[in-house]
């Protein structure tokens, strides 16, 4: 498989620690589909309750878990959607992001939105993988 992140000639990456403009994905053995995740524990609680940060970092944890259980990696994301009830907190997703995305960056879009599915909730994030290992 091969993946080829980027950003166009031309276009400015203004937040290039954090995203590219674009992932081309050769011949990927498997499609890793993670449904919005949520700031909350392993018993279904709410963490982070008032804080972006902490939300988005147990949002990460979520994601990363069920990358685990798919058989891929946080490195395999190749397309981010972060839906958030206040984009004023921007930099304190995009500061949790850059926690977990080091180097392999995928695409991102951040969607400010007026509620969540639960009262408290700041931020839910949902992603796409791209891997050539094998299922689990």
């Amino acid at each position: 498989m091969s993946i080829t992140r980027g950003n166009p000639p031309g276009m400015k990456n203004v937040r290039a620690t954090v995203y590219n403009h674009f992932v081309r994905i050769d011949s990927p053995k498997s499609l890793i589909f993670i449904s919005g995740q949520l700031a909350r524990d392993e018993e279904g609680n709410q963490v982070g309750a008032g804080s972006m940060l902490e939300q988005t970092r147990q949002c990460i944890r979520n994601v990363e878990r069920s990358l685990h259980a798919a058989g891929a990696a946080l490195e395999d994301v190749v397309w981010t959607t972060v839906y958030t009830t206040d984009i004023r907190e921007f930099r304190q997703i995009v500061a949790a992001r850059e926690e977990f995305f080091k180097d392999k960056l995928p695409t991102s879009t951040m969607v400010e939105v007026t509620h969540l599915s639960e009262p408290g909730m700041l931020v839910e994030i949902q992603v796409i993988a791209a891997t050539s290992s094998p299922t689990p």
